[in-house]
């Protein structure tokens, strides 16, 4: 089983402006990966998924990619 990165790097609050840990955490085609593919604990992932949401909406990450 793969360690969750936020815990293995000692991470407390996932940032959304950090774009360049959240960008490890979507796809080419700009999908936010799954928690089977990325093993991230639950509670992470849900933190991530707003932070990348968020990072979305003020214009710092694609919604799709071009």
């Amino acid at each position: 089983m793969k360690q969750d990165y936020f815990s293995a790097n000692n991470i407390k609050y996932i940032d959304y402006k950090d774009v360049d840990i959240l960008k490890r955490f979507i796809n080419p085609s700009g999908k936010i990966m799954s928690r089977r593919r990325t093993g991230v604990t639950a509670k992470n992932q849900r933190k991530l998924a707003e932070a990348i949401k968020n990072a979305r909406f003020l214009g710092l990450l694609p919604f799709v990619a071009k």
